[in-house]
Order: C-alpha cells, then structure tokens, then sequence
C-alpha cells in the first residue's frame, strides 16, 4: 500500500492529457509526471499533490493559472458532485481526441505494438442520452455538500438518485440526468414522488432498513420500456398498489418487473426476478439482429456505438461465407449473432451460464441455426481437443473483460494460429500487453478506436491481426 505524505503543491503543472478516474495527466517543471483531479488537458494549474503512487504524483487541482481552450460549460446541475460523467468540462471533440491519444499510447508504449494503420477514432454521434440501461437507488439520507453540512441542514430526506464516490449510505437525488433517453427522467422523478404519496419508506442502509432499494430502466431503441424495482420485503401489501398505479400512470411501460433483496449487498444478479406486468423483456435491435433483452441481461450499453463498434469488427473480419469463426468472450452473443449471417458456423464462449442462455434463445429468435455457444471459462473450454472437435478457426474474434486474456488462453491462440483474429476491447492497456504476447505469430494490420461512453475515461479499441 502506498504510503500517505503530507500534502504538498507543486505549481505550474502543465496538463497535456486524460487518465482514468476524471484525472488530467500532466508534468511539472522537473518532469515528473502528475495525475489530478479538477484539471483539463490543457490547463496550467497548482497542484496539491496527496500521495504518490509507483513513481506518479497524484493530487487535485487548486489555483488554475492558464485554462485549457477545450474547456466546456458543464451542462449538468449534478456535475460537480454525481461523478457519472467525468468530463464534462471538456468538449466533446477534445475528448474523443485524447481517448484516441490513450489507445496510440497504450500500443506504442506499452505493448511496444507495430501497428501498420492506426485509424481515426469513431466518436459518439450522440454524447448526450446515449444509455440504455441505468440504475439509481433509493435512499433515506441525502448526499450533502460541505457547504450544507457547515449550514447545518439535515440530511434526512428521501432521495433517488446515485451514490456518489465513498458514500455507500447516501444519495445524490437526481433531477435530470442527461444519460438516458426519455422516459427516464420522467419515470425517476414520477417513481419517487409516487413513494412519498404512498408513504413507502427509502432505504436505510446502514439500519438496513426501509422498502425500497433500487431502480433499473432499460430503453431500446425500438421504443420499449423495461422498469425493475427491488425492494427489501416481500410485502404484496405493500408492492401491489405502487407498481398498479404505477403502470397506470406510465403507459410507456412495456415490461414491470420485480425483485425482493434481503441481503446486505446491492447486487441484483443472484436474485429471482418477477414479471409484473408485460412479458418480461424488452426488445432491442442491432443491425439485422433482434435482441431478448430481460433485467438480468447483459447487453452493450450503448445501442448506437454498438453497432458502430460491430461494423467495424465485421469490416476487419473480411468474412465471405464459408468461414469457421470462434467468439471468445460472447457474452449474450451480441457479435456471434451479428456475424453469423456472413460465415459458415459460429462457435462461442462465455463463462456466464445465464449469458449463454441469453445467446442460444436469441439465436431461435432471429433463426439463427449455424451458432453454438458453450458456458465455462475460455481457458477451460478452449483446449486441442475442443479445436478439433469444431474445426480450427479460420477467423477469432475476442472480446474479454477489462483484465484482458488469462495467459493460457494467450498460449491456446498461438496454437490455433487462426488466419485473423479481431481483437476487441475496453482496456487499451491490457490489449496493448496481450497483443505483445502474440506478437511472435501476429503482426498488427489496423487498429481502430471506438468511444462507447461520451464523458468518461472509458474507449473500446479493435484491432485486426494477420498471422505472420
């Protein structure tokens, strides 16, 4: 564990790019590299430096003394204190400028990755009300700001809304949210002033007590509406007459579902889920492919970019047909079944059961027959012996988790020594450290960022590579 100095400032930093977390990276007149929160790329600031971590500085900023010119009006009332967006502060095309900065770096620096093309980043055409899943949480005390705990106001209130960062009993409560796209607003806003007209109570959690926890919509693009409300007693008495009048007052509401949540977590995955009313999913549409998409789903968040995102790992595939195409990481399936159309047979991996459940109903759905998908984790189920019972791969596609891929799946890939592979990921760095190790059987033809999440750190990236 890095050890805490006392703070320190360290003046005129000057700022140059993004980091993780909302942080601008920057140097100072020694050179040493500096993460801080509150600053811009671009910006000259005073930093107030609080530890120091495997040699980076790490702090906030304090005076700024030359503003970037990228610098932007938040557009949010809730910016300064919710931290779902980041960078706000930022314009949108400096943003998608730097993300794309972050995956050349990650490659060239990094991985120390010969990449032959590095293509432009494909940027968000909408970088407002882009989700299509969001969750807030019910709660009994509100988040306060420091001038309000120095007025002395009480935090007794019930709210809806997020937690913000390190505060897991209190609520900022949300008036606008500019993450997704109507009804939500509407609903979240008509949810809460529904509780309070019934007198249910908000959750207490450090009592671990109170109703109602918390809240998920889901809204396709097709125009359907999915509302889960957890609640923490199993008290039809209780749950019936909310979710009644609810329903009447939001026809917009296509499926209303529910779930009871004793437990100390917030988790809703390992809990049963209840139809209330509709038919318990929602559809969604990407390309071509229709999508069962129910509240334990998993799906990309943004619809759009989505299918941005898998053009793009179509056009690098170069499929004509006839093709034995292996998807590692399938998820619900979302790429196995958007490529299917185009290749001879299909063969994916998930370790979540429920996924892979999720992939073979939407599959039946579409008339999808040349796909199959196996539960299990890929360094479990991707062996010689699984080669050879379907065939080696003339092209794989990956797409693993921020960590990137276990070492051994790495080996497995340079066994296969498939013709192409179309790497897709969320976590530039772990991709640049993963296309290293295949670099001895793999050179690295093209490489194409991809933002899926306007005002955040978070860039997918999709590289296409060719055996040697």
């Amino acid at each position: 564990m890095a050890r805490r100095k006392k703070p320190q400032l360290v003046s005129g930093v000057q700022f140059t790019g993004i980091a993780d977390k909302g942080r601008a990276v920057g140097r100072d007149a020694e050179g040493r590299v500096i993460f801080a929160e509150g600053a811009a790329p671009g910006d000259v600031a005073d930093v107030l430096v609080t530890r120091k971590k495997k040699g980076v500085l790490m702090g906030a900023a304090q005076a700024i003394h030359t503003l970037s010119p990228d610098r932007a009006e938040p557009f949010c009332q809730h910016f300064d204190h919710c931290g779902g967006c980041k960078w706000q502060h930022l314009n949108y095309d400096a943003q998608a400028r730097h993300k794309e900065r972050v995956v050349h770096d990650a490659l060239s620096r990094i991985g120390k990755v010969d990449v032959e093309a590095m293509l432009p980043i494909k940027a968000a055409a909408q970088a407002t009300f882009y989700r299509n899943k969001l969750e807030f949480s019910f709660s009994n005390k509100r988040w306060l700001t420091r001038a309000e705990i120095d007025s002395g106001i009480s935090n007794q209130e019930d709210v809806l809304g997020f937690h913000p960062a390190g505060a897991f009993d209190k609520i900022i409560d949300i008036e606008k949210c500019w993450l997704q796209p109507d009804p939500s607003n509407a609903l979240r806003n008509g949810i809460k002033a529904l509780a309070i007209e019934q007198g249910l109570s908000f959750h207490d959690a450090r009592a671990h007590e109170g109703f109602l926890r918390q809240v998920m919509f889901r809204i396709t693009s097709v125009g359907e509406t999915l509302v889960l409300l957890s609640f923490h007693e199993d008290d039809p008495k209780r749950y019936k007459p909310f979710m009644d009048e609810l329903m009447a007052r939001f026809p917009q509401i296509t499926t209303l579902c529910y779930c009871i949540n004793t437990k100390l977590n917030d988790f809703l995955y390992d809990l049963d889920m209840y139809t209330y009313a509709g038919k318990g999913y929602v559809e969604e549409r990407l390309g071509e492919v229709r999508f069962k998409v129910g509240p334990k789903s998993f799906f990309q968040t943004n619809t759009s970019q989505a299918k941005v995102l898998y053009d793009t790992v179509v056009e690098f595939a170069g499929l004509n047909g006839t093709e034995n195409v292996y998807d590692l990481y399938t998820g619900i399936g979302s790429i196995a079944l958007y490529v299917a159309q185009a290749c001879r047979q299909v063969v994916g991996i998930e370790e979540i059961p429920e996924a892979i459940a999720d992939a073979e109903e939407n599959a039946r759905l579409n008339d999808i027959q040349n796909t199959v998908f196996y539960a299990g984790d890929v360094k479990d189920i991707l062996t010689p012996e699984f080669a050879q019972r379907h065939g080696k791969p003339d092209l794989l596609i990956t797409d693993p988790p921020r960590a990137g891929m276990h070492a051994q799946v790495v080996d497995m890939l340079l066994q296969l020594s498939a013709p192409r592979m179309v790497y897709v990921s969320c976590n530039p760095a772990t991709q640049a450290r993963d296309l290293q190790l295949l670099s001895s059987r793999y050179r690295v033809a093209k490489a194409q960022p991809v933002d899926m999440f306007p005002h955040t750190h978070h860039i997918e990236n999709v590289a296409l590579l060719e055996l040697r």
